[in-house]
């Protein structure tokens, strides 16, 4: 699990003890309210949750080490540029990947949920079910609701796919790369913006690659990035 921005110690508190609840440990939190962050540590029965909680000051090295990377949204009246499951749909996809892979499942803040930024890390979204007058959930009910979802049936647990996925961090360096290749090449001309660079972090997930299609494809960029610099330099 991973809370993102989290402001509140009592939500902190809160999803630290749904995951006790249902049997997950590991927590992360991604630039939290240093103050509500120590305070949600004396949650009752989520003590050994909070206490081995990991703090990163991104979402991208929150998630460096997962190869499935979902993002949890109320939808609203967002323009939102990834795929969207509803949470039953989604679950059996998430339990069929922790088999052979780490998958991390991301919460927003309470006030403003998960920024453009932050979704651009996610390979897809997933939203809970709710009324249309009142979209969004207490934080803390959000998490206990997908644990609830994801545990509730163990013997639904479906087989592995195939094959290992790239990490985040795999897909973050083939990202990184790729937009170095297109500012040397200079596409398109406004290839610095954050919307751009999220629309490549977004498309590279979409591609779901394999741990050796993305060393293989990376390998490529590089090739390509070597070869735009020497250009650059024989032309100085």
């Amino acid at each position: 699990m991973v809370l993102v921005d989290a402001r509140n110690p009592l939500n902190i508190g809160a999803a630290a003890r749904a995951m006790s609840n249902f049997g997950f440990s590991r927590l992360r939190v991604v630039n939290p309210y240093d103050v509500a962050f120590q305070g949600a540590r004396s949650a009752v029965g989520a003590a050994p949750v909070l206490a081995s909680a990991e703090e990163y000051k991104t979402v991208a090295e929150a998630v460096a080490d997962c190869s499935l990377v979902v993002g949890t949204t109320a939808i609203g009246h967002r323009d939102l540029q990834h795929s969207i499951q509803r949470l039953e749909a989604g679950a059996p996809v998430i339990r069929a990947h922790i088999a052979s892979g780490n998958c991390a499942l991301l919460f927003g803040s309470e006030k403003f949920g998960l920024s453009n930024e932050d979704m651009s890390h996610c390979h897809w979204l997933m939203h809970i079910p709710t009324r249309d007058e009142h979209t969004s959930m207490n934080l803390g009910q959000a998490v206990a609701v997908c644990l609830y979802e994801l545990s509730r049936d163990p013997k639904a647990l479906a087989k592995p796919g195939k094959g290992i996925a790239a990490s985040a961090a795999e897909a973050e360096r083939i990202t990184e790369t790729l937009l170095i290749a297109l500012r040397a090449s200079g596409y398109p001309k406004l290839n610095s913006s954050q919307s751009f660079q999220s629309a490549v972090r977004r498309l590279v997930r979409r591609l779901r690659l394999q741990q050796g299609d993305a060393e293989f494809l990376l390998g490529m960029l590089r090739q390509m990035v070597w070869k735009l610099s020497k250009n650059e330099e024989s032309e100085d």
